[in-house]
This record gives structure tokens, sequence and C-alpha cells, in this order.
């Protein structure tokens, strides 16, 4: 018979105690690993690194849920972390879709973090997102987005009526304004729709149009017309971030900025990439006409608006979320 002796025991005891003490997290993201999901990738090193391995984030891609059923999957605790874009499900998060209205003016990626920092800090955001027992982590910062298409490009107003759009939340509200017939396919479903005409354009961000291959199929690409963009958060399961250590919460926390920091810098580089992409690609770079952009932006006031008047119908402070989103635009404009 063997013998515990005791430094054995105590030997057995650290090593239950540490196993006890390892926290992994699942994470549910869609599509393949891309710039858009940068800054997720590198928290989980930075979470493991720090930890020393206790705390760590296990990524999957499409393997728990779809992008439309990640809030859900937050809400029941399937998964500890998820990402998704309000414009999949906007009747699940009303507050955070003003970020999604047209025309803000928001110039770089930057500004775009400060002006969703300030919106997700908003009480009505966290009380919306405690429904789903989810809270908000950081953002997932994106250009404007700009239209890729098959044909003739549509590069004034007028070509843009009846135009089949693949356009979310507030970007396909202001291509609907002009007659356009927009459809919210979600990213990965958008190739095949360009593929087979069900749209005849699709409106992403540039990572989106190379991770979703919509730029392998298309004629042309726009550079200037930038009616707005999407908001997607990372969002974290409220019980599962109370149940943390604080330890291991303080890790999680001090990590998003510099994950934040490591995506703008990556994204830059993508960016920087583009016009050599496009040559690649035999996509032609055409230029709208300020008038014509000015002629679409004219219809942005109207739906930001509307946006108010239905946020405050479903019992959100609409105009204060709006005034918010409109004061950080400025006050966080490039110098």
């Amino acid at each position: 018979m063997k013998i515990l002796t005791t430094a054995s025991v105590a030997a057995l005891t650290l090593a239950f105690a540490t196993e006890a003490m390892a926290v992994e997290w699942n994470v549910s993201l869609w599509g393949t690993r891309r710039a858009f999901t940068e800054h997720v990738e590198k928290l989980a090193e930075l979470v493991a690194e720090r930890s020393g391995g206790e705390f760590t984030l296990s990524i999957n891609y499409g393997g728990l849920s779809n992008e439309r059923e990640n809030l859900d999957g937050i809400s029941i605790g399937a998964f500890e972390m998820a990402q998704f874009c309000a414009g999949y499900h906007n009747d699940k998060n009303r507050a955070i879709t003003v970020l999604e209205l047209p025309f803000l003016g928001v110039q770089n990626l930057e500004q775009e973090v400060a002006v969703a920092r300030a919106v997700y800090a908003h009480p009505a955001v966290a009380a919306e997102m405690a429904q789903w027992n989810a809270r908000m982590l950081m953002t997932s910062p994106m250009p404007q987005y700009n239209l890729v298409g098959t044909g003739e490009p549509r590069v004034t107003v007028d070509s843009m009526n009846g135009m089949r759009v693949r356009a979310t939340g507030g970007i396909g509200d202001v291509f609907a304004s002009v007659g356009a017939v927009p459809t919210s396919v979600t990213s990965s479903e958008a190739y095949n729709a360009m593929e087979s005409g069900v749209v005849d354009s699709v409106a992403f961000a540039q990572h989106a149009h190379l991770s979703f291959r919509t730029i392998d199929i298309a004629d042309w690409w726009t550079e200037n017309l930038n009616p707005g963009t999407v908001n997607c958060p990372v969002v974290v399961n409220i019980d599962a971030y109370d149940a943390l250590s604080d330890e291991h919460r303080a890790i999680l926390d001090a990590a998003v900025d510099d994950s934040i920091a490591y995506y703008l810098e990556n994204y830059g580089k993508l960016l920087e990439g583009w016009e050599a992409t496009l040559t690649e690609k035999g996509v032609a770079k055409v230029t709208v006409d300020a008038a014509e952009i000015a002629k679409l932006a004219a219809n942005a006031q109207p739906i930001h608006d509307a946006w108010i008047a239905e946020a405050t119908a479903n019992g959100l402070p609409g105009q204060e979320l709006y005034d918010l989103t409109v004061q950080s635009v400025a006050a966080n404009a490039p110098k």
C-alpha cells in the first residue's frame, strides 16, 4: 500500500486547487478569423498570458451558434462571450441601433470607438443588455460602409432606384429612401445572394468584402459614398462575468484597451493594402459626386427623427441617446 506523505498530500491539494481555479470561456463568433475579429483573438492571447494560463478563451467560428442567435445564446448561458451586430435583430438591442443611423459624420475608426464607448456607457444600454443577461465588453469598430456591385456602377441617386442591396439598419433605410430595395441577409449569405442575382450590390466595410468574397465577383466599388456603418459589440454573460475572481475580472477588463489598440493597428494595415487588392481583383474604383452624396444624405435626418420617435415609443430615452451620439461624434472628431 502506498503511503501518502505530508508533502505529497500538499502537492495533490495544490494540483486540485490549481485545476479548480482554471477558467475557460467559450466565445461565439462567425465566419472565419479576419480583421473584424482580431481584437477578440488578441483578448484571448492577453488574458491567457496575464493569467498564467488560468483564464482562457476558446474562440469558435460558427461552431456554437449563428450570428443572429449569439445574443440568445448569451442570455441562456450557452457560452460566456459573443459578438453580434445590432442590425441583425433591432428589436433585441434598440438602444445601440442609434450608432447605425446613416450619415452621422464619423470619419475614422478611433472616432468610431470613442462614440461607441460613450453610448455603451449609457444606463439605458446597460439595462437593455441586462434583459439578455449580457454586459457590454467592447465594440468592433468598422469603417464607413461602401458598395460593391455588378453591372453598371450605381453612382447617382437616380441609378439607385430599384437597386437590390444587401444593407442593414440605417444604411438600408437611407438606400430605401431613394427607391433601392434593401435586404438584411447575413454577411455569410451575401456572396451567394450577389452571385445568384438576388442582390445587385452589397454594403460592407473593406474587411468583410474580402472575408465574405463579395469583392471576388464585383465589377466596381464606391470609394467615398460612406453612408454609415454597423455596430457590432462583444458582450459577456453577466453571471459568468460576476463569477470570475477579482483577479481574472481585472485582467479581462484591462485587456480590452490593448485589444482595441491592436485591432486599430491591424485594420490600418488592411486599409493601406486596399488599392492593391482592387487592382488584383480587377474591381473598378468609382467616385460618387459630392452633389449625389448630398442628395442621399438629405434623407438622413427624417430617418434620425423616426429613430428617436420609435425609441421613445419603446420606452427608451431616444432623444437623449441620439444627442449623446451626435455630441460624441463632434467631441471626438479628428483634429
